[in-house]
């Protein structure tokens, strides 16, 4: 085969992916607009500003690590310590304002997210170098990290009081009407799409998570992309944890308890590929805001609490169904393009 003909054929099939790509998240989008429509009719103060408000806010936090669990996802692994490290950075955030009120506010963003990075080169390393499974890994270090979270707590609760005002502001202050922690959570996702879509060491997430071995036999260090993965998971859910802080003031250790399994929904209904390989972030954040608008929009239509559940749970196992049905589609329109 010639470089051209080659070439041709990539092109063919890197179209082939973007189209699914798109059929995934305009589906989302879709499905979306049209909750948010049939609730607004039912109640029209579903779309008062306060609301849209509370809901771009509501799904900013969950976003955030949606889209670092994207980024896990992709590779064909898991992390299931997300909830625990917000905790433990959301904690950490707390206490420097509370020993330190003097403290520069970008350092103890910094501060949270290293924390959150080096809680990921944990897991990376466990799994990277030791080569465990990442569900085993994650699930154990969900207890260890809310383990030294509830030690360093000691029942200790850090209020709304012990937090500089300044800070605080970021939680309630807007931007033309756009809080400005639904802007840090665009930014990120922007920034992490980019790097998954621009740069070459984001394409090969795709190509680990499609076929490891296969990836590893075409020189691809498998082992230190998995480990930056987890870095980035883990550093984006300390970032998250600094924003929780911002937005609620008041925590104890068991901040971000039990927000990994919403995590692992928001992505898997956003259209990342439980199995990797394909999905983008922007999915999974519009799988978080997905998830948030139905928690919000199900008890105003009158809904109960466990049809609340029952939805999110279909969703799920409709995602699941969708991304089964498009790969094999894929795979017969690859065949035809060679």
């Amino acid at each position: 085969m010639t470089a051209v003909a080659e070439r041709v054929e990539s092109s063919a099939k890197t179209r082939i992916t973007h189209k699914v790509f798109l059929v995934r998240e305009l589906g989302i989008l879709v499905a979306l607009v049209l909750l948010i429509g049939i609730t607004a009719i039912t109640n029209p103060r579903f779309l008062s500003a306060q609301s849209v408000k509370d809901l771009l806010l509501g799904s900013t936090i969950l976003a955030i690590l949606a889209t670092g669990q994207a980024i896990v996802v992709i590779t064909r692994n898991v992390d299931l310590s997300v909830g625990s490290v917000l905790g433990l950075s959301a904690f950490l955030t707390g206490t420097l304002f509370l020993d330190h009120p003097g403290l520069p506010i970008p350092v103890v963003v910094l501060a949270g997210a290293a924390l959150g990075a080096v809680c990921g080169a944990v897991n990376g390393a466990l799994i990277a170098a030791a080569r465990v499974p990442a569900l085993v890994v994650t699930l154990g270090t969900l207890y260890v990290f809310r383990g030294i979270d509830y030690q360093w707590a000691k029942g200790k609760q850090i209020n709304a009081a012990d937090i500089p005002a300044a800070f605080l502001h970021l939680g309630t202050r807007t931007v033309l009407g756009v809080p400005v922690l639904t802007v840090f959570a665009v930014v990120v996702v922007l920034c992490a799409g980019y790097f998954l879509k621009s740069y070459r060491s984001g394409r090969e997430l795709y190509a680990i998570g499609s076929d490891p071995t296969a990836a590893r036999l075409s020189g691809i260090a498998v082992g230190r992309r998995v480990f930056a993965a987890f870095v980035a998971s883990g550093a984006l859910a300390g970032l998250a944890g600094v924003l929780y802080v911002a937005r609620f003031g008041t925590l104890d250790a068991n901040a971000g308890n039990g927000q990994e399994l919403n995590v692992v929904a928001a992505v898997v209904v956003g259209g990342v590929a439980i199995f990797g390989g394909s999905g983008s972030v922007y999915g999974a954040a519009l799988g978080a805001m997905l998830l948030t608008t139905i928690g919000s929009a199900l008890p105003v239509l009158g809904t109960t609490p466990f049809w609340q559940r029952a939805s999110v749970g279909a969703l799920i196992l409709a995602a699941i169904g969708l991304d089964r049905a498009l790969s094999v589609r894929v795979a017969k329109q690859l065949g035809g393009a060679k």
